[in-house]
């Protein structure tokens, strides 16, 4: 049952304004948002869109509603039948070959699957039926096989993007047709040409346009009168401009409650373009950087702001979540060891202490009040989640110490925390796996690892062998070196972790260090002294990743 207690906010982009959002039906919600065109792989604006919308279902979601969620496919367009005829493909096998790889990156991205997803080359039987209804009303007519929507009929065209039908510049998408009534005027279906992808209808062989799919899929899975209708800002005209106007001439009841847009991305403070070089895909940056790391940084901007993609960027990320994740690692196992004792969290109810209960206060009221304020989610990310991480590590150093009369309130405290912080995790797309139980945090922590040295053009096994290097000539007193070879990894974004107590180092990833000017020797400090300053506290036993609270970074000898 959802939770009607939580007054939840969303932009109107309608109405330009917040508003508490109310179902149409108690409990439950129908949304839709306009899919991708599949005739290439997708980008990182795709990335944007549909991470924002994912974060909006899982949130309807965790409040308690039943969500029907529909996400189309454009399955034919001039830009798939024009890529088709590049690669000497069929049209309908090369955009059916790119959804399949829209879903591995939506997959890759932690983004649920909708409810619904369905093509437009399956529903042509709805999509033809509404154009004859929108003719039947006196709002679209015909000629020579192509068939036009009349926006001189709707009198309301432009009331989402608050242009003018008379600003409108014909030939912006296409080229002005002198067949057109109205230089606005838009098709809702185009005439067979030679060589395309073509269906029979009253009107000739033919396909449709590209705004009436939507229309007709939306009403065919949602009805007339539905919740939310999302997209990116660019679709706001004339793409759902467009929806609008024909839903309504096809339905006088057609209504759509909330029309939510997600902002732009930009490259390096650019927009992205094909044209100016600084267009990415998704996979170009999974390749490099953990998916989880590309979901983090879309989160780390409010969903209607433009996000600015820099390397710099998606590093600090990648940083963040791998720290997320190296936090849940060693919280598992500091508490797996202590529960093969002989008293287990379970038998200390009670004694959860006062930091451990205040973080998870502090969660649970972060999530709510920011995710009720229109999807706030950068907020979130800071604040209360790294409070609770740093009270986890705390508490993983104590399990691993002597010290038994805290054990019990640390325990209690990891297995509490941990539960909010995946409750959290889980609503923002940040955990991986599909349930609490499939999340293995060394998994996700090797991955991380494994990006790591793709960006540095580097194997595991030559870290390997640096690590051993410098610790040979760290035995021979070749500082210099050892300093040299830290150094050298730090550029790439491997850091070297001293195991405190030990003569072992590991690795993890980092952000790349900036190369800085050679420093003068200081004559006067001998090597002695520096070695001093190394940690000496007593080992500890390592988990197959290095703890924080166990290992400090190599520094220069």
């Amino acid at each position: 049952m959802a939770n009607e207690n939580v007054e939840f906010q969303v932009y109107n982009s309608m109405t330009r304004q917040k508003e508490v959002f109310v179902p149409k039906e108690p409990g439950k919600v129908k949304m839709y948002v306009c899919g991708v065109t599949s005739y290439d792989y997708s980008h990182i604006g795709h990335a944007r869109a549909y991470v924002a919308f994912d974060l909006l279902y899982r949130y309807l979601k965790y409040l308690g509603y039943e969500v029907v969620y529909v996400r189309n496919f454009t399955d034919v367009d001039d830009k798939i039948i024009r890529r088709a005829n590049e690669c000497g493909e069929d049209p309908t096998a090369l955009s059916g070959r790119y959804c399949e790889e829209f879903l591995k990156d939506m997959d890759d991205l932690q983004c649920l699957r909708p409810t619904h997803q369905p093509r437009v080359t399956e529903h042509m039987e709805q999509i033809k039926e509404m154009i004859d209804k929108i003719i039947t009303n006196g709002c679209a007519y015909a000629v020579n096989g192509d068939v036009f929507f009349s926006v001189d009929s709707f009198p309301e065209y432009g009331r989402l993007s608050g242009r003018k039908l008379e600003d409108n510049r014909a030939g912006e998408r296409v080229e002005v047709d002198a067949r057109k009534r109205n230089p606005a005027d838009f098709a809702l279906w185009k005439a067979a040409k030679p060589g395309e992808p073509s269906w029979e209808s009253p009107w000739g062989l033919g396909r449709p346009g590209w705004h009436i799919e939507c229309s007709a899929m939306s009403s065919h899975y949602l009805t007339h009168s539905f919740d939310i209708h999302g997209g990116g800002m660019d679709l706001t005209f004339p793409h759902h401009e467009n929806e609008i106007a024909q839903s309504c001439a096809a339905c006088p009841d057609s209504n759509i409650s909330y029309w939510m847009h997600n902002g732009f991305v930009n490259i390096d403070d650019e927009k992205m373009s094909k044209s100016l070089g600084n267009f990415f895909t998704i996979r170009e940056v999974t390749r490099l950087y953990h998916p989880l790391a590309l979901r983090y940084f879309l989160l780390g901007n409010h969903y209607r702001s433009p996000v600015n993609y820099s390397i710099s960027q998606i590093e600090i990320a990648s940083d963040s979540v791998f720290k997320i994740y190296q936090t849940l690692y060693d919280a598992e196992e500091a508490l797996s060891a202590f529960q093969q004792g002989t008293e287990t969290a379970t038998n200390v109810r009670g004694r959860l202490s006062p930091q451990a209960q205040e973080c998870i206060k502090n969660l649970r009221n972060e999530l709510g009040t920011k995710l009720s304020d229109d999807l706030h989610t950068p907020t979130i990310l800071n604040a209360a989640l790294q409070d609770a991480l740093k009270v986890m590590n705390s508490c993983s150093t104590i399990l691993r110490k002597k010290q038994k009369q805290q054990h019990p309130s640390a325990a209690l405290a990891i297995t509490e925390l941990l539960r909010e912080v995946k409750a959290v995790l889980d609503v923002l797309g940040l955990l991986a796996g599909s349930t609490y139980a499939e999340v293995l945090p060394e998994l996700v922590l090797q991955q991380f690892k494994e990006r790591a040295l793709i960006r540095a053009e580097l194997t595991e096994e030559d870290v390997l062998r640096a690590i051993e290097e410098r610790a040979l000539a760290r035995k021979n007193k070749d500082f210099a070196r050892g300093d040299q070879i830290r150094t050298a990894l730090a550029l790439k974004g491997i850091s070297l972790m001293d195991i405190v107590g030990t003569t072992e180092t590991v690795w993890r990833p980092a952000r790349p260090e900036q190369e800085q000017p050679a420093a003068p020797a200081q004559p006067n400090q001998s090597a002695a002294a520096l070695q001093q300053e190394q940690p000496a506290a007593p080992s500890q036993q390592m988990p197959p990743t290095a703890n924080p609270q166990q290992v400090q970074p190599a520094a220069p000898l």
